[in-house]
């Protein structure tokens, strides 16, 4: 851990990628900390900023370090730190926001408009050697959590804000589109809120395997026809009658989408988690009429990272299970390509001073 090399995997245009030397960065606030990351996993967002340098209007305009799924050791504090110390194992929450503005003060500093997040552009992410973070986004892991599922405290993160987006409450019924990492984390933490029925939809029949075998009650696989055919063959082959109490989409997929708002029950919630084409075709009507609540979900806010803990520390949450592989950060071009090519659930990348 106290090798003084600061490696970094960084993005220099699409699909060109190349490891470098960076300067190691020095703590410039006392309440900040060192942290040596140990492993990073790779998320959509990475995946997409390779393959097309830029997601919406963030664009790659110059080198920029990727990755935002990490834990790490704190190596050195600042003179200002109390919560932490010199090797504790920590989850790091990649997005800094300014704590002045309304949204920050309201509790939402999700919606933060100076935020500063890891591999957004201008921003360097985390597949470094060393990274700085502010002591209060450095969350401890217990000591019977590994650095492995440290570094996917983020992606169920994301999750719960989710889901809580969705308001469930113990003995509701929940449909999650798509079963990525995101959407199969929300299925855990939809049953660890205690909802009686869980229905996971995707097109991959592995991916349903993998769900039903983790926190799905039931799985349902969409068919070439229309929304309102597939919504109503997904509840009648589920049982669930009139429609969910809530659904959440976390594919980003417009036919997905569109079939939601017709699986949610009157008066139910609809949440959108997945991004995906900046406008599509939507089933308004059947939004208004039904007078459904719908909302959107954006990374995550106010106790959102604590709870995902407190979720991987009670084992009411088992993201290791998740964990496809772990490579070297050699390998890190590789893994990429293995992500994009939907090799595995989730892949971790060793950083550059991790020697386990």
């Amino acid at each position: 851990m106290a090798e003084e090399n600061n490696l970094s995997f960084i993005l220099n245009k699409p699909f060109d990628v190349s490891f470098s030397e960076r300067p190691k960065p020095t703590l410039k606030d006392p309440h900040d900390v060192l942290v040596a990351v140990n492993y990073t996993g790779i998320c959509g967002s990475d995946v997409h900023y390779w393959v097309e340098g830029k997601i919406g209007s963030f664009v790659v305009e110059k080198p920029m370090v990727l990755g935002h799924e990490s834990s790490g050791t704190v190596v050195q504090i600042g003179s200002s730190v109390t919560s932490l110390k010199v090797g504790d194992k920590v989850a790091l929450e990649p997005g800094i926001p300014c704590r002045r503005c309304t949204a920050c003060l309201s509790g939402k500093y999700n919606l933060c408009d100076d935020m500063i997040f890891a591999a957004t552009p201008p921003y360097d992410g985390t597949l470094t050697g060393f990274w700085v973070s502010p002591e209060d986004f450095c969350y401890k892991l217990p000591s019977h959590v590994s650095l492995q599922e440290g570094a996917l405290i983020e992606p169920l993160a994301v999750a719960v804000h989710i889901t809580k987006q969705a308001s469930i409450t113990p003995g509701q019924t929940v449909v999650v589109m798509g079963a990525g990492p995101v959407g199969l984390l929300c299925c855990a933490v939809a049953k660890a809120y205690g909802a009686s029925k869980i229905v996971s939809v995707d097109i991959q029949p592995s991916r349903l395997d993998f769900a039903k075998d983790f926190a799905a009650t039931h799985t349902f696989t969409p068919s070439r026809v229309s929304a309102e055919e597939n919504a109503s063959n997904l509840l009648s082959q589920t049982g669930l009658g009139q429609g969910a109490d809530a659904v959440i989409d976390a594919s980003g997929a417009e036919p997905s989408i569109q079939t939601s708002i017709h699986v949610v029950r009157r008066g139910g919630v609809y949440v959108q988690g997945g991004m995906g084409k900046p406008d599509i075709s939507f089933p308004i009507m059947a939004l208004c009429a039904k007078e459904i609540t719908a909302k959107g979900s954006f990374r995550y806010g106010s106790g959102d990272y604590r709870l995902a803990v407190e979720l991987v520390s009670s084992r009411k949450v088992d993201v290791k299970a998740l964990i496809t592989k772990t490579v070297e950060f050699a390998d890190a071009e590789q893994a990429f390509k293995d992500v994009k090519e939907g090799k595995g659930i989730k892949i971790l990348i060793k950083g550059p001073n991790e020697k386990a």
